[in-house]
């Protein structure tokens, strides 16, 4: 093994005490926001507010990964498995989880979780060249790249891993997962919302169903754009 196999990654970032390696799909302006304290700022401010430490987290969308990290270890979680559907990230995520000394607690899959019944084998994901923009709806279709990537059923993911708490951010789908999840044993759910999708209905919709599981949505813990629901006791 040679010394540049033994060089540490360079680190371009530190974001809420997690270093970020070197990547590809992280743009200089992507970096900044991270320097400057804005990157998902939202999503992280409603993770960090409403997950109980030592929740078992299931997150819909890793992305580069960062989110996902910053929120296992602000809450000290007890285990996360991070499902993403972009082929191109989950190297990058699962190094930066080891780096960052999680890979322990962290996990994360490849593919696209659905609810339905009848949901197919694989579907299509259209990712775009920045990777947040990716997701099931190709929202620039002459710049997207079209993948297969296999299908998760959550049934089968809520047998092999238990979890409390749901984070998603994956770009439109929240509402199709929605409409025939069944979400026992969830005492906590954070989603973004898309109204640019699924309109100003779909995310009414997403609010219905989530209260017809037994949630209410928190105000004081949601942020614009992301809204937490926790579950009412009764």
């Amino acid at each position: 093994m040679s010394d540049a196999d033994l060089a540490p990654p360079l680190i371009v970032a530190t974001y809420h005490g997690i270093e970020v390696p070197t990547a590809q799909h992280l743009s200089r302006r992507m970096i900044e926001s991270m320097e400057k304290g804005r990157f998902e700022r939202r999503e992280i401010s409603a993770g960090l507010a409403a997950i109980p430490p030592g929740s078992r987290i299931l997150e819909l969308g890793a992305g580069s990964g960062v989110v996902g990290a910053v929120i296992a270890k602000g809450t000290r979680a007890k285990a996360a498995l991070s499902i993403e559907a972009n082929p191109f990230l989950i190297d990058h995520a699962r190094a930066l989880y080891a780096h960052n000394g999680l890979a322990e607690v962290m996990t994360i899959r490849h593919g696209i979780l659905l609810t339905a019944a009848d949901a197919p084998a694989s579907v299509d994901f259209f990712v775009q060249g920045n990777f947040l923009a990716s997701g099931m709806v190709a929202r620039k279709a002459e710049k997207a790249v079209k993948v297969s990537v296999p299908v998760i059923r959550y049934a089968g993911l809520k047998a092999e891993f238990p979890h409390d708490v749901i984070m998603m951010d994956i770009e439109g789908g929240e509402l199709d997962f929605l409409r025939h999840a069944d979400l026992t044993g969830v005492h906590t759910f954070i989603t973004e919302v898309h109204r640019d999708i699924y309109g100003r209905e779909g995310v009414r919709e997403c609010r219905r169903l989530l209260e017809a599981a037994g949630f209410a949505m928190n105000d004081e813990m949601s942020r614009i754009g992301v809204h937490v629901f926790r579950r009412v006791e009764t």
